[in-house]
This record gives structure tokens, sequence and C-alpha cells, in this order.
């Protein structure tokens, strides 16, 4: 079963940002769109270590942990992919060309999943940041 963020910590979350972002309007305008992006993440990032007004189930998992596994189970899927293919060049004869290329499309699959994420999380980012405030 996969576990889901709590929507209502992630609204909230988003809600507590905007209203920052609300009240620090004429700084943000005088940066140009790269150091502005860069401050908006510093900030949210500096935020998210302590959220004192959001209750949250305890059950519920952070989705920073949550994307952090994710992109360390797509490494490992490449490493191990990696491995198995060098091991196969070498002769090893353990390895068969069968559980390579397995490997190898698992590896591919994944990255792929994982970059759709990533470009879906930077679309709703831009949303977010295109909403008037």
């Amino acid at each position: 079963m996969v576990d889901r963020a709590d929507i209502n910590s992630v609204l909230s979350q988003l809600r507590e940002v905007r209203s920052q972002i609300k009240g620090d309007e004429n700084p943000l305008e005088k940066l140009n769109s790269s150091e502005r992006l860069s401050q908006e993440v510093d900030k949210v990032q500096a935020q998210s270590v302590n959220y004192p007004n959001i209750k949250t189930d305890p059950n519920t998992p952070d989705f920073q942990a949550m994307f952090g596994n994710a992109i360390n189970n797509v490494n490992e899927q490449q490493m191990h992919s990696s491995s198995l293919s060098k091991r196969f060049e070498r002769g090893d004869p353990q390895v068969d060309l069968p559980e390579v290329m397995i490997a190898a499309q698992k590896a591919s699959v994944s990255f792929e999943a994982m970059k759709e994420v990533r470009n879906k999380l930077v679309d709703a980012y831009k949303d977010i940041m295109n909403m008037p405030v």
C-alpha cells in the first residue's frame, strides 16, 4: 500500500507560504526570476522545518521524506542495473542476459516515472506561483 501525504497539511503549508509571499511583495518584484525562485525555495525550506499550527495524523508520512525515498529507490535501481551489466560484461557466470535486461528496463521505467513526477511538481509550483494574491 502506498502512503500518501495528508492533503490538508500540504494545503495549509501552501497557504502559509502564500501569506508570507504576500507580505513581501516589494522585495520580490525587484529580483529577476531565477533569484526570486531561489529566494522562495529558501523560504519554503526554512519554514518546512517546523509547522506548529498544523494538526496532522502521526501516521501520515512527510511529503519530503516520501519524495526522498522515491528518489533513493530510483537511484538504487540504477546502481543495481549498472552493477549487473558490468558483471555480465566481465563474464560473471552467475549473471545472465535476461536478468541484466530486466534490471535495465526496471531502472529505465522508474527513472521515466520519477521524471514525470518532477515535471508535474514543477508545473504545480508554477501554477501556484501564478495565482493572484
